[in-house]
């Protein structure tokens, strides 16, 4: 099979490419597990491909998302995850206050991360999340609030 008819290759250009930012790929990405199995399923790839390669491809394309997430500094993954959530709907700081009570971002996380990697993505969030959270508590009390 050519390289640009590879499950993964058309994963990306079909889907992947379409999503802005790389926590939004992660999200996307964990939101295929199916929570009970660790299976992840897209019926559209699986009919393209199969059942075994949408579960595959979708795994690897995960970790390796996980890891590029990794591998930006604190400041990328600022603006990556500020650009995510401006992408939600929703008030930014009522979302930032519900993520750090609740954090669905333990299931952004592939179930193949080692624990170190577990531990890096967990505390940078709390990281972001206490960065961005000032950030918007102190837009909405500026001076034109």
């Amino acid at each position: 099979m050519h390289l640009d008819e590879s499950p993964a290759a058309d994963l990306w250009r079909r889907t992947l490419s379409q999503i802005p930012t790389l926590f939004g790929r992660l999200v996307y990405l964990a939101s295929l597990r199916d929570p009970n199995t660790g299976l992840y399923q897209h019926f559209g790839f699986a009919q393209r491909f199969s059942d075994r390669e949408a579960d595959k491809t979708m795994r690897r394309s995960h970790v390796n998302v996980f890891a590029d997430w990794l591998n930006l500094s604190l400041e990328e993954q600022r603006g990556d995850l500020s650009r995510y959530l401006g992408s939600l709907e929703g008030e930014k700081e009522r979302i930032v206050a519900n993520w750090t009570r609740f954090p669905p971002f333990a299931g952004f996380i592939p179930s193949q991360a080692r624990e170190g990697e577990r531990n890096l993505f967990l505390d940078d969030m709390r990281i972001m999340l206490e960065l961005l959270r000032k950030d918007y508590s102190s837009a909405s009390s500026g001076p034109d609030a």
